[in-house]
């Protein structure tokens, strides 16, 4: 009688990877083809591209710019009082003997600190709270409403104004008083577009499955909404500069010894006629931020909308 043995088994490497799955490639090729095809978008656009370019130069100025000039922003020099652009003072002093070139870096790099945080902020509470009262619905949704429509309609400029001089014009205050009074009109918009999709297949399957409420708000419907996120964090950023400069010029943002934008174009508006440099320095500065973040706005927009015209032939 003849016993069919088996054969030897060869052994098994642990240590080795499954192969990769025509699944996993292909899932892996579509995340990738997808964020080319958004930067294709993108780059297509060439008003994005100058935006881009502009924010770049005024990101190395605010960090970079310092290098150039042996003066701070605090430093006084009592020998160049109002004196015009020179070797020694690239954009001229003020009426206090401050370089203007070096307030012109540190009010830039103020104005960029407050402008990002506030708009990163605003963007977190307004995407939480937004998914959070459409998918909750009832009470919670009503709840939330109502507080988003009564902040809507409180002066918040003046509490702004009088909080920010109370608190004696600290940065730290003012982003803190802007972000509190700048997500309500953005969580309004996050809501509207979650309740849409709250009925999709993909949160009846997770709720089916027993997931949490606000598991399924981080992981579901926040994520879904991303293309209004990041254009909505790139209009924060123009209107949070807007907002700060708009205070400081009338007094109730950043106060001196420290310096932003909107002081500087609060002290040069005094003196445009007679030291011209003083006022057009921030001015400039102001208008090439907020011109660029509209149009990296303008161009992350088209990129991440497959109905825009960017996107034909992409």
């Amino acid at each position: 009688m003849t016993t069919n043995l088996p054969g030897r088994v060869p052994p098994v490497d642990l240590d080795r990877q499954p192969p990769t799955t025509g699944r996993n490639l292909q899932r892996r090729g579509g995340r990738l083809s997808r964020r080319r095809l958004y930067l294709r978008r993108f780059l297509r656009s060439k008003g994005a591209v100058a935006g881009l370019v502009i924010l770049a130069l005024l990101v190395l100025f605010a960090l970079l710019g310092g290098l150039f000039t042996p003066y701070s922003y605090s430093d006084v020099d009592f020998a160049a009082l109002t004196v015009p652009p020179s070797p020694d003072h690239i954009f001229g002093t003020n009426n206090a003997g401050n370089d203007t070139f070096a307030q012109a870096v540190h009010g830039l790099q103020r104005s960029l600190v407050i402008a990002v945080s506030v708009s990163l902020l605003t963007t977190i509470i307004s995407a939480f709270v937004g998914a959070v009262a459409a998918y909750f619905g009832g009470r919670t949704e009503r709840a939330v409403l109502g507080i988003v429509h009564f902040l809507l309609v409180v002066p918040s400029f003046l509490i702004l104004a009088l909080v920010s001089q109370k608190a004696g014009g600290d940065w730290r205050v003012l982003i803190v008083v802007l972000t509190v009074f700048g997500w309500m009109y953005n969580a309004r918009v996050v809501w509207a577009l979650a309740t849409s999709l709250r009925e999709r297949e993909y949160v009846l399957a997770a709720r089916f499955m027993g997931v949490s409420r606000i598991r399924i708000v981080l992981r579901h419907l926040i994520p879904n909404i991303g293309s209004l996120l990041v254009v909505t964090f790139t209009i924060g950023v123009v209107a949070t500069v807007q907002g700060e400069t708009a205070l400081s010029f009338i007094g109730f943002g950043v106060q001196p010894p420290d310096v932003s934008l909107g002081t500087m174009l609060n002290d040069g508006a005094d003196t445009v006629s007679s030291a011209p440099w003083l006022f057009y320095v921030p001015a400039v500065l102001v208008t090439l931020l907020t011109v660029s973040m509209a149009l990296i706005g303008d161009g992350l927009r088209d990129a991440l909308d497959p109905t825009s015209r960017s996107g034909v032939g992409a």
